[in-house]
């Protein structure tokens, strides 16, 4: 699979890539995509999705920015879905990414890869240096994550230690990073407030 950088006109696309049998994007997410991704996420992992100790991080607080993607189909539907939140890592900065999700009819269509790939790549660009998950290990393998350096550190409720993941996008980013990960990202609150003013 190839994807390929677009700009189109004022609207910037962020990559296409080729599905069997219809080509997909992966664009930058905006207001309009709230209810159609909230409905993804409930079909593609369920009621308890809220439950989990990554929710603890995102709850409040709105994406880092420039740093949450959609995937439409060719004719515009909303096929899957990343983000990454602004977190601290000990005494490092980091982003947590999560959720990813894929409409269950096209899994293994190759949508996941391209997210993740867009949301890696624009991260590294954006100039931050590690990003963490919670996830199934020999899927985010292949982006080069793994526990290699997450084992003094911890996210606030349950979760399995073997699924917590990270990826340096600048090597020794986390070297000697401990403690508990917590929320630093822009809160939902004061964006509304500012909009309203």
């Amino acid at each position: 699979m190839e994807i390929t950088p677009l700009v189109m006109g004022s609207r910037q696309m962020i990559a296409v890539a080729e599905i069997q049998p219809s080509p997909f994007s992966v664009v930058a997410e905006n207001d309009v995509d709230i209810a159609a991704r909230e409905n993804l996420l409930d079909r593609a992992m369920g009621s308890g999705r809220k439950r989990k100790s990554s929710e603890k991080l995102r709850r409040g607080r709105r994406p880092s920015e420039g740093l949450a993607f959609v995937a439409r189909a060719a004719d515009g539907m909303l096929i899957g879905t990343v983000r990454l939140w602004d977190v601290a890592a000990g005494d490092r900065s980091a982003l947590l990414l999560g959720p990813l999700a894929v409409d269950p009819s096209l899994k293994s269509a190759g949508v996941g890869s391209a997210l993740m790939r867009v949301a890696i790549d624009e991260a590294r660009r954006l100039g931050h240096k590690a990003i963490l998950l919670v996830g199934d290990a020999p899927y985010y393998a292949r982006f080069g994550f793994s526990a290699e350096k997450t084992g003094s550190l911890s996210m606030p409720g349950p979760y399995e230690q073997h699924r917590f993941l990270a990826l340096e996008l600048e090597d020794g980013a986390l070297d000697g990073a401990h403690g508990v990960l917590r929320a630093t990202g822009r809160k939902v609150f004061k964006t509304l407030l500012a909009a309203a003013a």
